[in-house]
């Protein structure tokens, strides 16, 4: 698929998390297979562009490109002038935000607020358009509640100004993060759309990405939440969509080296104090559900010394690759996924039933539940 002039090899992406999708584990992702990686969101208010934080979010990536910033404001004129700022430094590739459901990015009617106000979505959209020269993308959610999913609207708006490329998130904003995604919307945007649409939205196997790539026809799947306990998840996932098999397990003696330059280069990115602690979350997520990881993630609370931490974390590695050469799970952590069932007749046209209880049912997840569509949290 092609994002304006940028050609992006794979179809699977990684998402663009506040406070998580930083720069080193962007390169990090990318080395592990994600075809393209966005920016963590970031304000548009140029009064916090000399913000050590908001500093460290615009530095260009050197990794693979394209080089995408994703912005986030309700100002017009203020995101548009942000665009040109974040082109001149560097980014090939504009992303704004209308999917954040964090309260206050929703109170300063910011993120996923916007979707109520589609007149300003209009006019954000052709203030940014207009004023740069790269490919500008938009990632929403499917509307503001159950009741209210208008995306298919916006997003026809959306691609008449000219945005390039959309991603689309399978809830709405009154769900936040709870309940299950649901792919209908995404299906009926990509079947109007004319530029690539993205699917986003409790997508943690090989198994679901297919099924959501085959149930909704988009171009390609984002990442987000499962990338961070297991990075190499994207090149598992572009092995399976061109294989139809598993990947075999990635060794722990291979995945050392790149982990470790990842606690390296966060480390140098956020500085010892800031990076030491949160590099904390980032160890958390690696060790999440594997053997020794409990007593790992208590270790790292207590460490201060950047040198330290890293210390524990190979002598984790070590340990575990001495037991075996695979990472162990234990409990319910375990990755072991079901092959997930062609869910391609599963559409039920009567919506008696939401299309995430039917993807959930095949791919045996533990966190289905059933639920009559007005109260899908999606």
């Amino acid at each position: 698929m092609k994002i304006g002039p940028h050609r992006i090899a794979g179809r699977v992406f990684a998402a663009p998390m506040a406070g998580i999708a930083d720069r080193p584990l962007r390169r990090l992702w990318r080395a592990l297979g994600a075809a393209y990686a966005v920016g963590e969101m970031t304000t548009a208010d140029p009064r916090l562009r000399g913000s050590a934080k908001t500093a460290r979010r615009l530095l260009a990536d050197d990794g693979q490109g394209p080089i995408a910033v994703q912005l986030a404001g309700a100002d017009p004129a203020m995101l548009a002038d942000a665009a040109r700022y974040c082109v001149d430094l560097g980014a090939e590739v504009i992303d704004l935000n209308m999917g954040c459901p964090v309260k206050k990015v929703c109170n300063a009617a910011s993120g996923s607020a916007l979707l109520r106000d589609e007149a300003l979505v209009a006019r954000i959209l052709e203030a940014v358009v207009a004023a740069v020269t790269v490919p500008v993308t938009l990632k929403l959610r499917t509307g503001w509640s159950p009741d209210a999913r208008n995306a298919p609207r916006l997003c026809r708006i959306a691609e008449s100004i000219g945005v390039q490329m959309l991603t689309l998130h399978g809830r709405t904003r009154a769900c936040g993060f709870g309940g299950t995604a649901e792919y209908d919307t995404i299906a009926e945007v990509k079947a109007r759309a004319g530029i690539p649409v993205v699917a986003n939205g409790d997508i943690d196997t090989p198994q679901k990405a297919r099924a959501v790539l085959q149930y909704t026809g988009a171009d390609a799947v984002m990442i987000g939440r499962a990338a961070q306990a297991r990075p190499w998840i994207f090149r598992e996932m572009e092995y399976f969509l061109e294989h139809g098999s598993p990947m075999a397990a990635p060794a722990i003696a291979a995945l050392q080296p790149l982990l470790l330059q990842h606690l390296d280069e966060h480390y140098a990115h956020h500085g010892e104090c800031i990076g030491v602690r949160s590099a904390r979350k980032r160890i958390h997520f690696l060790a999440r559900g594997l053997r020794g990881g409990a007593a790992l993630c208590d270790r790292v609370n207590h460490i201060e010394d950047a040198a330290e931490q890293r210390r524990a974390f190979e002598d984790f590695l070590i340990e575990s690759a001495a037991r075996a050469p695979f990472f162990e799970y234990i409990g319910t952590c375990s990755v072991a996924f079901a092959e997930t069932e062609e869910i391609s007749s599963a559409r039920d046209t009567t919506k008696e039933q939401p299309m995430h209880s039917a993807f959930e049912s095949a791919a045996g997840s533990s966190q289905a539940t059933a639920m009559h569509p007005s109260e899908a949290c999606a």
